[in-house]
């Protein structure tokens, strides 16, 4: 089982956080408002822990479960604190209509938490095309990632389907442009085609 730490204290962050825990690993839930973050870690039980904003996280795994304009700041707040660490990506850079993507079109959000990150930071795509609510049911899912590690990614891998999960590895981390759109296809598939969003996008292998 994996090590993870949470940035963030948020809907993403209690859903990952209930079914980290639920697939045996160990949860440091890390937030700004520290008294938020030890709320959510009281509340997800099961030893989850609050962390120190900060300090260098206690898990392998860091989870950037915050939104899309603080993640490159809060990655370089952190500094050497991330050095070694996997940080695996969870955000949308929607525009306020969500209507289109807040960043240039040759880049993702992912790629911009790397070039932020140390050098011997990994970052990993993924969970962002799931909502919270999708997640809190507890079915199995598919989880669409990205990044330039096999080893990170293969790491990644084995959390996710800890989690009862199915990762779906989509390439390197240049794909995480593209896992974006597509969850910007579902905010147009939530409010159109399909009406809610109770719903997420798999691979049909029949």
């Amino acid at each position: 089982m994996s090590s993870i730490s949470i940035i963030g204290s948020g809907n993403m962050a209690s859903a990952i956080g209930a079914l980290a825990l639920k697939g045996g690993n160990a949860v440091e839930v890390i937030g700004r408002d520290a008294a938020k973050a030890a709320a959510l870690a009281r509340a997800l039980g099961d030893g989850a822990t609050a962390g120190t904003w900060g300090a260098a996280p206690a898990g392998d795994i860091v989870i950037l479960a915050v939104l899309f304009d603080s993640a490159v700041p809060v990655v370089s707040e952190y500094g050497a604190a991330l050095a070694d660490k996997i940080v695996v990506d969870i955000t949308n850079p929607f525009n306020p209509s969500a209507t289109g993507l807040a960043i240039p079109d040759d880049t993702s959000v992912a790629q911009m938490v790397a070039e932020a990150a140390p050098a011997s930071t990994q970052v990993v795509k993924a969970f962002n095309t799931l909502f919270s609510a999708v997640l809190t049911a507890g079915d199995p899912l598919d989880v669409f990632m990205a990044g330039d590690d096999p080893q990170a990614k293969a790491s990644v891998s084995a959390f996710i389907t800890s989690l009862g999960l199915r990762p779906r590895d989509a390439g390197d981390l240049s794909m995480a442009h593209w896992l974006e759109g597509a969850s910007l296809l579902e905010m147009g598939l939530a409010r159109n085609g399909v009406g809610h969003f109770n719903f997420s996008l798999g691979v049909n292998l029949g």
